[in-house]
């Protein structure tokens, strides 16, 4: 009997607990820089980030930017982020992924005093899971 190879040649990185997981933590570590704050600046910053083969983020770009030190705070927080990669037929693999992170001015300061307005928010690109894997990675098989 053949044993079953695996539906894709390389496993991916994966966040530990899954795309909420993702989505609280990267919710939780943003903070809205003050100069974006004064000058009542809002909108997505899109970074493309390299994932070792220790899942440790080692490189971040940022494709779209917003300026005032918004794009700076999405490099940290992504930077801070952690996977769990699988083997990969013993090669090392360097995997690229892309992620948006919205910055949305808070409607009114909280009685707390402490201001809420950063909010992550995965987006959907493709209907069937394949397509959309494939556009949201890339990987790098080094020698």
């Amino acid at each position: 009997m053949r044993e079953a190879k695996d539906k894709h040649f390389l496993n991916k990185p994966i966040y530990e607990g899954g795309r909420e997981a993702l989505h609280q933590f990267v919710t939780e570590q943003l903070k809205y820089p003050k100069e974006a704050l004064e000058n009542k600046i809002e909108g997505v910053v899109v970074v493309r980030y390299t994932i070792n083969k220790d899942g440790k983020v080692i490189k971040t770009k940022v494709k779209t930017g917003l300026g005032y030190g918004c794009d700076e705070e999405a490099q940290r927080v992504v930077k801070l982020l952690k996977f769990v990669v699988p083997k990969n037929r013993k090669l090392k693999v360097l995997f690229h992924r892309t992620i948006q992170i919205r910055f949305t001015l808070p409607k009114k300061k909280p009685a707390s005093g402490k201001s809420i307005g950063v909010v992550y928010t995965p987006t959907k690109k493709a209907t069937t899971e394949d397509k959309k894997e494939s556009e949201n990675y890339g990987y790098t098989i080094e020698y």
